[in-house]
């Protein structure tokens, strides 16, 4: 063992057992994390199509901290829109599923930010839409119990009144997969979708999507974790730092190609959304 790498090395496995300690008791004792997750959100979280098995970056990011804690998790797989309700009623220790740090989201719940995203315009490769003045009017879609109903509408009024054009119309979904389904069937002319996902899709489909202009909004996502449980927050950021530090983190994010999408350290409801 090189004797220059012993002192970070026994820094870290100090750091990493201090963030063990401060597991709450019940977690501890049961030996495993509860979390919830909403697996139609590739590549952050999904069912791989060969074996079945849950895959994503939010699931090897969760499954890392959960080594370096010392527990197993528990999946359980619910729709987006009941990940929040797993949290407040208890079936969720903490949420780590592509959910974006809101600041309607924060009245029960904070955000230890650990990517960055923006929602992102794209379309089939044959539409005749070339800038994001061209989706005003157009029907736009989007998985409803997102952010992103809410932000077409914030982009649109601006955007689309300033160029004289008349508003977009939301189209909503019941996911991602359900919307991409839409805009191949010609149902929408547009769609909506976290900056994080679309290289992904497009390698699924080659030459089937094109994205339009650059993400219309910046903010991060975040794992969610109830006001009250303040130790198990610092004990994740605590993780998550470590993560950081030691490589872990930038090895998972590259793994999906979405290295440009780091932080430089875990942020607490840093979303200015």
């Amino acid at each position: 063992m090189r004797l220059d790498l012993v002192p970070a090395i026994l820094a870290a496995f100090a750091v990493g057992h201090a963030a063990a300690a401060g597991l709450p008791d019940e977690i501890r004792q049961r030996g495993t994390l509860r979390l919830s997750v909403n697996a139609t959100y590739a590549p952050m979280e999904y069912r791989d199509p060969e074996t079945s098995t849950l895959k994503g970056l939010d699931i090897d990011l969760a499954a890392e901290m959960a080594k370096r804690l010392g527990v197993g998790i528990a999946w359980s797989e619910v729709p987006f829109a009941e990940l929040v309700l797993s949290l407040q009623t208890g079936r969720s220790d903490f949420v780590i599923s592509g959910i974006s740090d809101r600041a309607s989201r924060r009245d029960k719940a904070d955000f230890i930010d650990y990517l960055t995203t923006g929602a992102q315009f794209f379309v089939l490769a044959g539409s005749p839409a070339k800038t994001k003045a061209d989706l005003c009017g157009k029907r736009i879609g989007t998985t409803r119990s997102t952010s992103f109903p809410a932000q077409i509408e914030e982009w649109s009024k601006a955007a689309c009144a300033a160029a004289g054009k008349p508003p977009a119309i939301v189209a909503s979904g019941e996911n991602s997969i359900d919307v991409r389904n839409q805009l191949k069937q010609g149902r929408i002319d547009a769609a909506v979708q976290g900056s994080e996902t679309l290289p992904y899709a497009q390698s699924l489909e080659a030459g089937r999507y094109r994205v339009v202009g650059a993400p219309f909004t910046r903010g991060y996502q975040g794992i969610m974790v109830r006001k009250e449980d303040a130790a198990l927050r610092e004990t994740l950021t605590a993780t998550l730092r470590l993560m950081i530090a030691d490589g872990a983190y930038g090895t998972i994010l590259a793994r999906y190609g979405l290295s440009a999408n780091a932080v430089p350290e875990p942020f607490l409801n840093a979303s200015d959304q």
